[in-house]
């Protein structure tokens, strides 16, 4: 079997995997609002926008609208950086954290229910090879013209 028909084969299964609950409450914490708390909450103290829209590859304006929205709920703040006027320094509230928290166990919780369906050693195998994957493809840009 070649590589384009064990591609095939995963696409198929990709495809079947993002109909399935767990893996969509999975995917959702990788994107949008879910996503920027808790890329804040892992990054002790203050991060900038910029930071963010690199992270998520999404544009300043998106990135503003989320912020804002984050804002309205109480769950982060936007200060303007004294060192440096044009900065605006992002942190979360203390509701903010706590929902970031919450979010994250809650997916922590889905992830180990998933992987403990695989088996120890699946699921380690599982791990290994995301690794893998999370070592070689940033220095594989090339792939999407």
């Amino acid at each position: 079997m070649g590589y384009d028909d064990l591609a095939a084969e995963l696409m198929d299964e990709m495809k079947s995997l993002h109909s399935i609950k767990p893996q969509q409450h999975i995917n959702e914490a990788f994107r949008g609002e879910a996503f920027i708390l808790d890329y804040i909450a892992t990054h002790e103290g203050t991060v900038l926008p910029s930071e963010i829209g690199h992270v998520m590859d999404v544009s300043s304006a998106r990135i503003a609208n989320a912020l804002g929205n984050l804002e309205k709920k109480g769950l982060i703040t936007r200060r303007i950086d004294t060192g440096d006027r044009r900065r605006i320094l992002i942190e979360l509230t203390a509701h903010g954290k706590e929902m970031a928290h919450k979010h994250h166990q809650a997916i922590l919780g889905v992830v180990s229910k998933m992987l403990s369906l695989l088996g120890e050693d699946d699921a380690k195998e599982y791990v290994r090879i995301n690794k893998r994957l999370s070592q070689i493809l940033p220095d594989c840009d090339d792939f999407v013209q």
